[in-house]
């Protein structure tokens, strides 16, 4: 007898293929889904971002904005909100934890894209978002037009230019150099080893600030029984800037070089008992605050002139110190920016690139300080 073949019903053949018809179209959606998905994170989005990207229904905009960096973080943000889209497209990444939050905090204050932009140039995280709290500024770029201003110092520009009557270039270099507080309070505290260290009346070195010292030699002294040191840098341009000084027939010295912060006790109270407080305040810089204490600067003296001003060292130094790495360091003219009378004897040692851009410019180090050197 020949055996019946079972057949199945045909409800159920029916429900089978529509079973196998979804698995393969669910199977080509998940192969489609994770080539696109990993085409997403080929082009600059993380994981949390290209499923943000799939939930908000933005693939065009990521598509036509690949590698954004400001885009993905969006993405990526509790903090994002599809009405700003357009905006963190246009703005720029910045590091911070806050930026989409800050983003939109100044696009509610009405500040285009490209005010946002040098806002988030001229701070960090916490200053962009301090900042964004003010009611909008009208005219951001009267003071941020110039790259080194700082975000932070809004109010500071705004008082100083007020009472000062300065210009917002001017304005700016001071209030960066903190000329708009009073000398010797709240002082940055000063780390720094290198030949760009900045010493003055607002930078403070402190009492156990020592650099590498060498000694200079005695033949290239005015005293020759002195004992006079410097960094390895400064005293070996030193010498050679002397030894090119007497192939044209002069008689270059150096005087002084580093001094400890107790040796610059020692010179402020010996002034301040010769002549009182009122001239140590105006002529004599407070332990702690004076450049010598670096190590890069020296007081030079001619060998044939008591008076060094007059003699044709100075005018030669004037000339050539900058080809050595040295400045002119406390002249007449930046008085209102170094706070030190003009002394004809004082140049310090900033390194030959730094000291041709200082010369050509014809600034003060503050001034390259500020522009070039305060990061």
């Amino acid at each position: 007898m020949k055996k019946k073949k079972l057949k199945m019903k045909k409800p159920l053949r029916i429900f089978i293929k529509v079973v196998v018809t979804i698995l393969i179209i669910l199977l080509i959606f998940f192969i489609e889904y994770t080539i696109v998905f990993d085409k997403f994170r080929s082009i600059g989005y993380s994981h949390d971002a290209t499923v943000k990207i799939f939930k908000e229904f933005k693939v065009s905009v990521a598509k036509d904005n690949p590698k954004n960096k400001t885009l993905n973080a969006a993405f990526e943000s509790k903090d994002y909100k599809e009405k700003n889209i357009k905006h963190y497209v246009n703005i720029k990444y910045h590091k911070g934890k806050d930026l989409i939050e800050n983003i939109n905090t100044l696009v509610s204050k009405k500040y285009t894209d490209r005010e946002t932009n040098i806002i988030f140039d001229h701070g960090d995280n916490d200053d962009v978002k301090e900042f964004a709290k003010k009611d909008k500024v009208k005219y951001i770029e009267e003071f941020y037009s110039y790259p080194y201003a700082k975000i932070k110092y809004y109010d500071r520009y705004n008082d100083f230019m007020n009472n000062e009557g300065d210009d917002e270039e001017d304005t700016v270099i001071k209030v960066n150099l903190d000329l708009d507080k009073e000398d010797y309070k709240d002082p940055i505290k000063i780390s720094d080893y290198s030949k760009n260290v900045l010493a003055n009346k607002h930078h403070y070195l402190g009492e156990n600030y020592t650099p590498k010292l060498i000694k200079v030699p005695s033949e290239y002294l005015l005293d020759k029984d002195e004992v006079v040191k410097g960094t390895n840098e400064a005293v070996t341009s030193a010498i050679k800037m002397i030894k090119d000084a007497k192939k044209d027939g002069l008689d270059l010295r150096i005087n002084s070089g580093y001094r400890s912060y107790k040796d610059q006790e020692g010179t402020y109270n010996y002034y301040k008992g010769l002549y009182g407080e009122d001239y140590c305040t105006k002529y004599v810089i407070l332990p702690g605050y004076s450049e010598h204490q670096t190590g890069y600067a020296f007081d030079f003296a001619s060998g044939s002139s008591n008076l060094f001003a007059n003699s044709k060292e100075y005018t030669w130094m004037v000339e050539n110190a900058y080809k050595y790495g040295f400045i002119y360091r406390y002249q007449k003219k930046f008085e209102d920016i170094t706070e030190i009378r003009h002394e004809a004897w004082h140049f310090r040692y900033v390194g030959i690139e730094n000291a041709k851009k200082i010369n050509d410019e014809g600034i003060s180090f503050e001034e390259y300080y500020v522009k070039y050197l305060d990061k």
